[in-house]
């Protein structure tokens, strides 16, 4: 059972969480956590200002959230389980004082401080967590996530090394859940085999949660967040957006690739590889029926399920008569984003050009300076992609036709469309994007 920032954000949100642990009692859960909402955030803001050398000032910002921890912890938690964790929280202030100071004074390599320092949110969240259940008569526990799962030393973004961790999940956990009790641990964060602090990248508590659910080969993944489950589209742009029932593995990686904001890519791949189901719940209403994302999905009478969108995109076009009836173009091309690690999200060819569209335009002045060795380069920024999802869309008749009869009005600068049997992506111009959204689920889901 995984619960996200905004499912631990206050004391009101850790008591429903402590409920929601207590009717899965006898399921034997592990539960990971994120940190408290904002925390992460708040974390990286103080890195950045101890870079500038004021590290005094980056402890100061911290303590509005070191407060609302304490609040948490006084409101839900006994006299001696609140002096506990007093105690524990100033003892990770004197320790991030001590990591603040040394990005201050670069006596560290920056990335391994940041990922000691924003580590914290979560160590804090899984401790009081552990704290709350025990006031509810649960047997929980805290453990230290790092001491479970092993990564590589690429701070900021490690990967797991899988045999290592499954491992070290199994000979650590599986004994506490034997003994009946409850393992609770901070998601996002692990460890390097030199016992350096790493973290998980962006959706790291639900790839947390997923590589101890693949682990422990769990009967049931669940992600707790503050939507039900996983939507028909973003209701931020349609309030009308309604609950998918289910999805495959190979949809919702889709749908979270392309920016639907409740799964992360990787959270899927452990589940995959153990055909273990993934549901996805609402912890603002428990009782509501989520998205369950299962190897494969149920046919139902909608082709389309779903209809994700990312903006902030920028398309490149690189034309250049050398690729006509040449080999080796290509690998040239994709050489240049592999050095300066690059994404590349959507891409499409003719006889003699490439367009391709990034969603990460860090490196884009030197890419672009290598790419016009290659021929010329046009720059699109301000671009979004829209996906749309559904059941085997590439052997459906009709559907293409309709998905574009309904957007005929708005300019289409790409397609790619065959690569995948679920998904047809296309891009459009960002001011336009959420007209299209509308347009389409009106068209795929309005009865």
């Amino acid at each position: 059972m995984k619960f996200g920032g905004t499912s631990v954000a206050d004391a009101a949100a850790f008591a429903r969480v402590a409920e929601i642990v207590a009717s899965e009692k006898t399921n034997s859960p592990v539960v990971v956590t994120s940190a408290m909402s904002k925390v992460t955030d708040a974390l990286l803001s103080a890195f950045e200002t101890a870079k500038k050398g004021d590290f005094e000032i980056a402890l100061q910002s911290l303590e509005p959230h070191f407060e609302r921890y304490l609040q948490v912890s006084r409101e839900l938690t006994n006299a001696e389980q609140h002096e506990n964790f007093a105690r524990e929280l100033e003892l990770s202030k004197k320790e991030l004082g001590e990591l603040l100071e040394r990005v201050s004074r670069r006596s560290l390599p920056l990335a391994m401080l940041k990922d000691a320092i924003v580590s914290y949110g979560e160590q804090l969240s899984s401790r009081l967590l552990a704290e709350v259940l025990r006031a509810k008569n649960l047997d929980a526990r805290q453990v230290d996530a790092r001491r479970l799962i092993v990564t590589d030393e690429e701070y900021g973004a490690a990967q797991p090394v899988w045999a290592e961790t499954e491992n070290l999940i199994q000979l650590e956990l599986q004994p506490l859940i034997d003994a009946g009790e409850i393992p609770v641990l901070g998601g996002f964060i692990a460890a390097s085999r030199s016992g350096e602090t790493t973290v998980l990248g962006r959706g790291g508590s639900d790839y947390s949660a997923a590589l101890v659910g693949a682990a422990l080969r769990a009967r049931e993944i669940q992600i707790w967040t503050d939507v039900t489950g996983v939507l028909t589209c973003d209701p931020r742009v349609c309030p009308e957006a309604r609950t998918i029932k289910t999805l495959s593995y190979e949809q919702a990686a889709e749908l979270a690739y392309f920016g639907a904001k409740v799964l992360h890519p990787k959270t899927i791949q452990p589940a995959v590889d153990f055909s273990i189901p993934v549901r996805v719940c609402n912890s603002q209403k428990p009782f509501e029926q989520g998205t369950m994302i299962l190897p494969h999905s149920e046919t139902t009478k909608r082709t389309v399920k779903s209809i994700a969108h990312k903006t902030g995109i920028t398309i490149l076009r690189v034309s250049s008569a050398r690729m006509l009836g040449a080999y080796g173009f290509m690998s040239a091309l994709f050489q240049i984003f592999e050095r300066y690690r690059t994404v590349i999200d959507v891409i499409s060819t003719s006889e003699v050009s490439v367009s391709l569209t990034l969603d990460d335009a860090q490196s884009l002045e030197p890419i672009v300076r290598e790419l016009r060795r290659l021929g010329t380069v046009e720059i699109e920024p301000n671009m979004a992609v829209v996906c749309v999802v559904g059941e085997g869309l590439r052997g459906t008749s009709g559907v293409a036709a309709r998905i574009f009869s309904t957007v005929s009005d708005v300019n289409i600068s790409l397609i790619s469309h065959g690569a995948s049997s679920v998904n047809m992506t296309f891009v459009v111009d960002e001011s336009e994007v959420k007209t299209v959204i509308k347009k389409l689920h009106d068209e795929f889901f309005t009865d």
